[in-house]
């Protein structure tokens, strides 16, 4: 848990990546590292060969380096580039801002070209080239990264972060027989050594106040220059209130993972869905069910730059509120919007079954369809949510999170994204196992006019709406931030 310098862990991280990205492409353009081609016949046979143990080793291998390689750069990635604005003036925290809108952007631009173009090349050309390009790809990022090392702002690294928490803990519990003074005042009862290196401190918190035991100075804990000599019995003021502020964004974090169900089943569902709809845009094309998602990426790609460059200088002279809103409004917008998304599923769902029932009736011959068109809303409105959430909650996280430890803040969205699948699926064997018994059909049958999806639609925006109320309580008592002038 020891932090590395930023170079070194660079190097290792894109290292990996490089590697993995390398990897799974020599599984495609190798013939010893994937199974041999299956023809039609073996594939009506059953008779096609499988991998073997050899070349999953080598798939697993790459994966494991993307997934080391990712999960470094991408915990790392925005808290470097924060650290070269300068926080103290206006301009910086514009700057900040500005940057957390377009990262997102430009993540969303290159993973749609990822679902259209390189899907494209790997479909008509090759696998090997699919993978090769963003291989390469990579690599000139990386050289480019290296290129302006010598322009970066570093911040030395201060020892281990998971040691830091833990003194807090330790030293408070063994001093929880002692007694808090009644007033705020610092005095010689605190630790509060001088800070180096012009860090911004944070003040004493009156919040989780039994931690606040860990600085209280008892004889015999500082040394004759007045350091402390065993941190774990004696913690400073700044060493606190850092844990205080993982602390209190870790309920903002939880409704962010309900937040994320959506994502994940708005990317399963409406698929089936679509096939069962009329997919004709004209005479003589058809959208495939796939190109659905594209209308959430493209959403993002348009929301947020209008928000930055039209809403929020407008919202600014309003509110008096750099930016024009706060990050928790804006979290709560997306949380908002994700609840809207899953209720206008629900009925598309709804209305679908009841036009295809209705036509089944009426014309055994040819059933009528509702048109593709109609998925549409729930995906723009997907977009809106993630623009206002994902965007609010980066910028919340980074900001909120003591300046030592922005990778950990940083780290909490992929560990959302992650928890709210392991729920998603939990939620849907708990619907499988519960649905589809004494004759009912089973909600999410992979014959969706045989099941009743509209009903999980409407379950998932019922946690949302309670997940809402939640955070609303939460973000009404949250506490910024704040440092000592």
């Amino acid at each position: 848990m020891i932090e590395q310098p930023l170079s070194i862990r660079s190097i290792i991280c894109g290292g990996n990546i490089s590697l993995g990205m390398a990897i799974v492409m020599l599984t495609a353009w190798v013939p010893q590292f994937h199974p041999s081609p299956c023809s039609l016949q073996q594939q009506q046979l059953g008779s096609c060969n499988g991998p073997t143990n050899f070349q999953l080793g080598i798939l697993f291998f790459g994966f494991f380096g993307l997934a080391i390689g990712t999960g470094g750069i991408s915990s790392c990635s925005i808290p470097f580039a924060i650290d070269q604005f300068d926080l103290t003036t206006i301009e910086g925290r514009q700057g900040t801002r500005s940057f957390y809108n377009m990262y997102y952007v430009i993540q969303t631009v290159l993973l749609l070209i990822n679902v259209t173009l390189v899907v494209k090349i790997q479909d008509s050309f090759s696998w090997a080239l699919g993978f090769a390009l963003p291989t390469f790809f990579m690599f000139v990022a990386i050289v480019f990264y290296f290129a302006g090392t010598k322009v970066y702002a570093y911040v030395e690294p201060e020892g281990s972060i998971l040691s830091r928490i833990t003194q807090v803990f330790v030293a408070a519990r063994r001093k929880r027989h002692l007694r808090l003074p009644a007033t705020g005042e610092t005095g010689r009862v605190f630790y509060d050594p001088p800070l180096e290196k012009m860090e911004p401190k944070l003040p004493l918190t009156k919040e989780f106040r039994c931690l606040n035991k860990a600085a209280l100075m008892v004889e015999n804990e500082l040394n004759d220059d007045e350091s402390n000599n065993d941190p774990w019995r004696l913690c400073s003021i700044q060493q606190i209130e850092e844990l205080k502020c993982l602390l209190k964004i870790m309920p903002i974090w939880l409704t962010g993972i309900i937040t994320y169900i959506p994502t994940g089943q708005l990317a399963i569902f409406p698929m089936s869905q679509a096939m069962k709809m009329d997919k004709h845009l004209t005479k003589n094309f058809e959208i495939p069910p796939g190109w659905l998602i594209i209308l959430t990426m493209l959403t993002i790609a348009i929301i947020i730059p209008i928000y930055e460059k039209v809403i929020s200088p407008i919202l600014t002279k309003v509110t008096k509120q750099e930016g024009g809103l706060t990050t928790l409004q804006r979290i709560g917008i997306g949380h908002f919007f994700a609840i809207v998304t899953m209720v206008i599923a629900g009925f598309v769902e709804h209305q679908r079954r009841v036009v295809s029932s209705t036509s089944l009736r009426e014309s055994i011959n040819e059933t009528k369809q509702m048109s593709i068109i109609w998925l549409a809303p729930q995906f723009i409105f997907l977009g809106i949510n993630q623009a206002f959430s994902i965007v609010g909650q980066t910028e919340f996280f980074n900001k909120e999170s003591p300046d030592k430890m922005r990778s950990i803040g940083n780290s909490l969205l992929s560990l959302q994204t992650s928890v709210a699948s392991n729920i998603s699926t939990f939620i849907v064997n708990i619907i499988h196992n519960f649905s589809g018994k004494q004759g009912q059909p089973d909600w999410l049958d992979s014959d969706v006019n045989k099941g009743r999806l509209e009903y999980f639609y409407f379950i998932v925006a019922g946690l949302g709406l309670f997940n809402f109320l939640f955070f609303m309580s939460c973000a009404r008592v949250y506490r910024y931030k704040t440092f000592v002038k």
